[in-house]
């Protein structure tokens, strides 16, 4: 009896090892399917014969070299990314995803592989600019700090005055949190039909990611448009942007963020940040 108690005892065992095993195999990433807009010059944007370019996608196959897996990346509506990751349609989302509390409830988060800050643009000469020079000034918005003289003084540049955001991102949380008392705001879909509105004066200041702002600025045509003010981090704005993943993928969370440390290490980020937005957005 005893010899048939032992023999059963050893059966389980070895069935939960094995079982064990087969999950942890079930969970060895090859390959990882990737989202991004394919939209978001110069984040990620599609060229003319349908390829993806852009400083996320030039990232994202550097990382995925070190992570030594293959990885498709595919572009999808902003709005939709999020309930495809979580429906299993997609693994991970590289799409400038700034990392803030109201995500963190319904998706995890690799760290972040740039620091985000939001600022203001407008037309050369306009009454904005004119009130709010661009000020090589970054000011906190986390929580236990105050924006203090640096927002008073933007909420007094674009009081009555109409402010463009993309409807989809944290800038439209932004806005509201600071100048829903203050200004008109209009929401748009894509950057290229806000920016139109602010070159054609139907708009008087449109809100965006620094580094984006630059990249529009510098575009063929868009010569009027100068930054403004000073650039707000943290707080609604997120912690900076990470690569979107399910909850329940904590070991391909950890390849992400094993292969970010590294890629900030060696200078990576900066060399392709700089060489796409002229600045460095690494995270410090």
């Amino acid at each position: 009896m005893r010899k048939v108690f032992v023999t059963l005892v050893l059966a389980i065992v070895s069935m939960a090892f094995f079982s064990q095993t087969c999950t942890a195999q079930e969970k060895k990433w090859t390959e990882i399917r990737i989202v991004t807009e394919g939209g978001f010059v110069p984040w990620n944007f599609t060229k003319p014969d349908g390829t993806l370019a852009g400083f996320e996608i030039e990232l994202a196959k550097n990382l995925c070299d070190r992570m030594k897996v293959k990885c498709t990346i595919t572009a999808q509506a902003f709005d939709s990314m999020i309930p495809a990751l979580n429906a299993g349609k997609y693994d991970a989302i590289i799409d400038d995803l700034a990392i803030t509390p109201k995500r963190e409830q319904v998706i995890a988060f690799s760290v972040p592989y740039a620091a985000l800050c939001s600022t203001f643009a407008t037309l050369k000469g306009s009454d904005v600019a004119k009130q709010l020079p661009v000020e090589n000034l970054i000011v906190p918005l986390t929580s236990g700090t105050s924006p203090g003289q640096a927002m008073e003084k933007i909420q007094r540049g674009l009081k009555g005055k109409i402010i463009g955001t993309l409807s989809s991102g944290n800038s439209v949380d932004f806005i509201n949190a600071y100048f829903k008392d203050t200004s008109a705001i209009r929401q748009y879909k894509t950057p290229e039909a806000r920016d139109l509105d602010l070159l054609a004066g139907r708009v008087d200041a449109i809100v965006g990611a620094k580094d984006s702002l630059l990249g529009t600025a510098a575009k063929a045509g868009n010569e009027n448009i100068i930054l403004a003010g000073a650039c707000f981090q943290g707080g609604v704005l997120g912690k900076g942007a990470g690569v979107g993943l399910r909850k329940e993928d904590a070991e391909l969370k950890a390849m992400f963020d094993k292969a970010i440390q590294a890629a900030q290490a060696d200078g990576t980020i900066k060399r392709l940040s700089e060489a796409t937005f002229h600045i460095d957005v690494t995270p410090r």
